[in-house]
């Protein structure tokens, strides 16, 4: 291949100096809308073609399989492009289509096909399918390579089942949900059942610790792990075996990870294990063809609730960096050119944002024009909120001919506010999807059918042989099903050994023997063969030798038709699966169906007003974005109020949802709100309103703004200069708990909390007959009594 920098020159200056670091680490501190996938795509084809890394030397992680899809085809595309340059003078779509898959096939072969992209968890997955083997954990635990992936309810079972069965715990005091979400955290955090009980020494965590113990003594007995260990479990190999490190450290010379601000402390330990082979930042210098190239934007940081740790990123410059100033360092890279908002999208975005105390400073600067003004209305309630939004649409879709339904993104803060907005969407009929809802791999049918193909490849899976044994009905009822259980247990050996055994199922099964006696046969042959045959003629085997398609055809009720439905789209994607991967085994397939994530299922040609949380917001853009619901206690949520750190996150989530808008945006809130089915309360406007620039803001009715904002001209801002925020009643000495106050509209009421610092605060007041409300004393008149 001719050696040529041409995919250089589409790159921005900034772009370019990351791209063009060669050894040493590097942070590239990426704003949103600033082009990093194109910079970390650009990265890995430079290190390649004018570098000459092995492509076996290169390690890229992403945060979703989507990311990591969207990253290799531009990969593809770069170095397609190159080699028909090279070979044929002439770009790639002037080829001929035999030539252009000529092209592709030699570029997967020669350089992707030996590149490592993809998730923490998938590609964690790949190394312990060659070393986990090596692995024993401290209570001497050991797992096999044929391991399976446990989704979250495979482990909400398992971990209800030792609450309840096995330390009979009273699930109310102890909900299963929230013990598997203490093990998580304390996965997460690198702390095994000792350490836990460690730092949680009272009665609640030592019971957790317990349950902790038996859930990975489960997890171990079925040859599994849930996802947090995928993880955890390279992390301890690599410590427990320095061999097995040192191969990795020698194998990935040159390291990417992006959305760097939302690693957690494993994710962290394990780059930072395969950086220094383990030696520890301070004692590593030997950075000789070698690299760590991090990506990330501390103000995009808010999945705190998964344990990851934006502190994380702000530390990389003492951890790996030079420790200098950010217009001296050599380690650090900004990329503040954003190629997707208006400006006046981004300096709304920017004012806010700067009220974050713990950020890495940077300015968004708008590559396009500046754009229509933002639009703040403020509707009754919550149903007039939605049908202002809907109206929007409507008349921006008859008055725009280019925009279509999916350029329309409605975000919120929680999913119950989408309710009243699907009722007016359904009136009006527009189409619109919901997104979070079902994942498509989380579907009773799809896991029915994938618990047989795991149960193929690992037959100490007992989950997966619960799951389906009477899946569709054999005649092996619970009490069957226990007596063999039992037996397994006593014996200490798998279920399978017990079910695969005719004489001992003739023994305990009874009347139901010769049915789990023809079920252990079915499963056997396809075990036998499960190495050999393809992942689509064990499905179809699946299918028809089971009767499970049979039986839904002979229901024929509409949900069970969708159901088929379903399994034929499963079916589908397994020949996807092995028309896109040579080495299509069924265990590579259950693999991947295991790791795909929420954001996998859309369908982006769905032509829909999409509707979704914040937080799955991430990652995506709209031309059209309506913010809903800007309310005190709703965003930011009450939870958040009284914790500094929380309202941070908050308005980084706020920030967020800005920077999704390419064209239009539009912020609501409502005067009155119903939550959670109780009576209507008056709402007050959200802090992070207050923190927007007037300058861009277009008020739809008087009350759209908090009382300061009188105008939404530059001319009258003049006029009408901001209050003074140090006077009197909007500082923090300026209130105590306690103190009696009058509200214009609420009349007498007591302070009962003091959230912020400084002139920065809000305050908690009971009214009586009303209750509680938060409310801004900057922007709201309080008056002291007595």
């Amino acid at each position: 291949m001719v050696t040529t920098v041409d995919f250089l020159n589409q790159l921005n200056p900034s772009q370019r100096q990351a791209v063009e670091h060669f050894c040493g680490p590097l942070l590239v501190v990426a704003g949103a809308g600033s082009g990093k996938t194109r910079a970390l795509t650009a990265r890995i084809a430079n290190l390649i073609l004018n570098r000459q890394v092995d492509p076996a030397n290169i390690l890229a992680v992403t945060f979703t399989n989507k990311a990591a899809r969207e990253m290799k085809e531009r990969i593809e595309r770069v170095f397609a492009e190159q080699e028909a340059l090279a070979r044929h003078s002439k770009p790639l779509h002037m080829l001929s289509g035999y030539e252009q898959v000529q092209l592709r096939s030699y570029v997967y072969k020669n350089f992707l096909k030996e590149l490592w992209i993809g998730t923490f968890h998938s590609l964690c997955s790949r190394i312990l399918r060659y070393d986990i083997e090596k692995y024993q954990s401290p209570a001497g635990q050991r797992w096999t390579r044929t391991f399976s992936i446990f989704d979250e309810s495979d482990a909400q079972s398992l971990v209800k089942s030792i609450v309840i069965g096995q330390m009979n715990l009273d699930d109310r005091k102890f909900n299963p949900r929230s013990v598997r979400f203490a093990i998580s955290n304390a996965k997460n955090q690198g702390l095994d059942p000792d350490q836990y009980e460690a730092e949680n020494p009272n009665f609640k965590g030592r019971n957790i610790a317990e349950v902790y113990r038996y859930y990975q003594q489960g997890l171990s007995a079925n040859n599994a792990l849930d996802f947090d260990d995928l993880i955890r479990l390279p992390v301890q190999l690599f410590r427990q075996n320095p061999q097995v490190l040192d191969y990795w450290h020698r194998r990935f010379r040159h390291i990417l990870v992006d959305e760097y601000q939302d690693t957690n402390r494993t994710q962290y330990d394990l780059i930072q294990l395969l950086t220094t082979n383990g030696k520890g930042n301070q004692n590593f210098d030997d950075w000789n063809n070698r690299s760590v190239f991090v990506v990330g934007d501390a103000d995009q940081s808010i999945y705190s609730f998964r344990a990851a740790d934006f502190t994380i990123l702000m530390g990389f410059q003492s951890e790996f960096g030079d420790r200098l100033p950010d217009d001296e360092t050599q380690t650090l890279v900004k990329l503040e050119e954003n190629y997707r908002s208006t400006s006046n999208i981004l300096d709304v975005a920017n004012h806010l944002i700067e009220n974050n105390t713990e950020r890495i400073d940077k300015v968004l600067r708008a590559t396009r024009g500046e754009g229509d003004a933002i639009f703040c209305h403020r509707a009754d309630n919550e149903a007039m909120e939605a049908e202002y939004v809907v109206s929007q649409i409507r008349n921006l879709e008859l008055k725009n001919p280019e925009l279509n339904w999916r350029d329309f993104a409605i975000l919120y803060r929680t999913n119950a506010q989408s309710r009243a907005l699907e009722e007016v969407l359904v009136r009006f009929d527009i189409p619109y999807r919901v997104v979070g809802g079902l994942r498509f791999y989380d579907r009773r049918e799809i896991k029915d059918i994938l618990a047989y193909m795991r149960l193929a490849v690992n037959p100490a899976d007992s989950v997966s042989l619960k799951r389906i044994i009477n899946t569709p009905r054999r005649g092996i009822g619970k009490t069957t099903l226990d007596n063999l259980e039992k037996a397994a247990a006593e014996l200490s050996v798998p279920l399978w050994d017990i079910i695969k055994d005719e004489t001992s199922v003739k023994t305990l099964a009874g009347r139901a023997s010769k049915s789990a006696i023809a079920f252990a046969r079915m499963v056997s042959s396809w075990q036998e063969r499960a190495e050999t045959t393809s992942p689509t003629e064990l499905v179809q085997e699946v299918l028809e030798n089971t009767g499970y398609l049979e039986e839904l055809k002979n229901k024929g009720t509409e949900e069970d038709l969708n159901r088929i439905e379903n399994i034929q789209e499963l079916y589908s994607a397994v020949v996807q699966f092995e028309e896109e991967n040579e080495d299509a085994t069924l265990m590579t397939f259950l693999a991947n169906a295991s790791l795909n994530s929420d954001n996998d299922d859309g369908k982006e040609e769905d032509n829909k007003v999409t509707l979704m949380t914040l937080h799955a917001s991430k990652g995506l853009e709209f031309p059209v974005v309506f913010l809903v619901g800007l309310e005190q206690g709703l965003f930011p949520s009450f939870r958040s109020l009284e914790d500094a750190a929380a309202i941070e996150e908050e308005r980084r989530l706020c920030y967020v949802g800005i920077t999704r808008a390419q064209d239009r945006l539009f912020i609501s809130h409502a005067r009155e709100r119903r939550t959670y089915g109780a009576m209507r309360e008056v709402s007050t406007p959200s802090i992070f309103l207050s923190e927007l620039p007037r300058d861009y803001i277009m008020a739809t009715v008087p009350s759209a703004l908090p009382e300061r904002w009188t105008s939404t001209t530059r001319e009258a801002k003049l006029k009408n200069p901001q209050p003074n925020l140090n006077k009197p009643g909007t500082h923090e000495n300026d209130w105590s708990v306690g103190a009696s106050v009058t509200h214009k509209a609420f009349g007498e009421g007591k302070v009962t909390h003091i959230f912020g610092a400084g002139n920065k605060i809000c305050l908690a007041v009971h009214f009586p007959g009303i209750g509680k409300k938060i409310i801004d004393p900057r922007t709201t008149t309080l008056d002291r009594l007595g």
